[in-house]
């Protein structure tokens, strides 16, 4: 792993340093198991007891804490991007070696671009085009005619389908699928008993620059126009995107969130683990939906939104579940008694 000194690590995250510039540090990690050669940092002075008890070689610390902790720190606006920043600095993401394997599978009329790394057992589609740089991970699968920008990173297994686009820097973990067939069906009535048609689904899945995909997140191509994921989004892993969906830029969604067909997600917006969107709805710039939300009808106000019933004893459930059954009949009991009551 590189080693930097607190000097240098100042040189590419700003800053300021209280402490000794020259500490060395060549890893990271949390404030309680942090050893004297590592980094850590802390987010408020929640954490100042922890900091102070840690072993950390130096720490990542607010403007405003640098003065009450022993440690060298690194007094910084931000805290927790720059300590982003450093792990990419002390803990680079292993790169392969530029190379085809020769086991991969390469159709005679794909274009490889400088410096592409393709590993073992990969299949590379006709007319496909890889751009510099990019790094495709053992048993990947780029259908024919897909387009990946530069430096685009493929884990394991990820797998494009044809005729999708994905631009530069895009991350795919291992299990990924861009571009699988959307959930088209027309019910056919022409025979006895009537039976499902597949619609084909003849759109496309655009992943625009710097768009992460986490592990088993599946994004669905469109039916006939293209779903997008635009600009910045981070998907984390088990999450599904359903066709023509388009999510705004530099939007977050959390694992195992669903979003229906049709819908759109603005940009800023953070999707909450297991959180369900419902199709041919719309939400707008820098909405919040907490984990486990199920979001029915369009949202056309920023904020935080919320509809998860709380933690209960499973007999007290049971009761609320009960009474919950019986709520249309006393909503309309009040309303009659309020006639009633106006009537006097």
């Amino acid at each position: 792993m590189p080693a930097l000194t607190l000097a240098e690590l100042q040189a590419h995250l700003g800053g300021t340093i209280r402490g000794d510039a020259n500490t060395r540090i060549n890893g990271v990690a949390s404030l309680l198991h942090a050893e004297p050669h590592q980094l850590s940092f802390l987010l408020s002075s929640k954490y100042l007891v922890q900091a102070r008890a840690s072993a950390a070689g130096a720490l990542i610390v607010p403007d405003a804490l640098d003065a009450e902790l022993l440690q060298p720190c690194l007094a910084v606006a931000n805290p927790h991007a720059s300590f982003a920043r450093a792990v990419a600095l002390l803990q680079p993401e292993p790169l392969l070696e530029p190379g085809i394997h020769a086991s991969a599978v390469i159709a005679e009329d794909a274009v490889i671009g400088a410096e592409v790394c393709i590993g073992p057992g990969a299949v590379i589609g006709s007319g496909a085009n890889i751009g510099a740089r990019c790094q495709i991970g053992a048993l990947s699968v780029i259908g024919p005619g897909v387009k990946l920008g530069e430096d685009c990173f493929l884990h394991a297994r990820a797998v494009v389908q044809h005729g999708c686009i994905l631009g530069n820097r895009v991350i795919l973990h291992p299990g990924a699928v861009i571009g699988a067939d959307g959930f088209g069906l027309a019910w056919d009535k022409s025979i006895e008993g009537g039976r499902w048609l597949k619609v084909p689904q003849a759109g496309r899945v655009i992943l625009e620059d710097d768009v992460e995909v986490g592990a088993n997140t599946c994004i669905d191509r469109g039916a006939l126009d293209d779903t997008v994921i635009e600009t910045g989004v981070k998907l984390d892993n088990q999450i599904q995107i359903a066709h023509n969906c388009r999510i705004g830029r530099h939007t977050a969604i959390a694992a195992c969130a669903g979003v229906a067909g049709s819908s759109t997600i603005g940009a800023y917006c953070q999707i909450g683990g297991a959180a369900l969107i419902q199709g041919h709805i719309d939400i707008c710039d820098r909405v919040t939906v907490s984990a486990g939300t199920f979001v029915t009808k369009t949202i056309r106000e920023p904020g935080v939104y919320t509809s998860v019933q709380p933690l209960m004893k499973h007999e007290d459930w049971k009761h609320n579940a009960a009474h919950l059954r019986h709520l249309d009949a006393l909503v309309r009991r009040v309303k009659a008694l309020e006639e009633k009551l106006k009537d006097n």
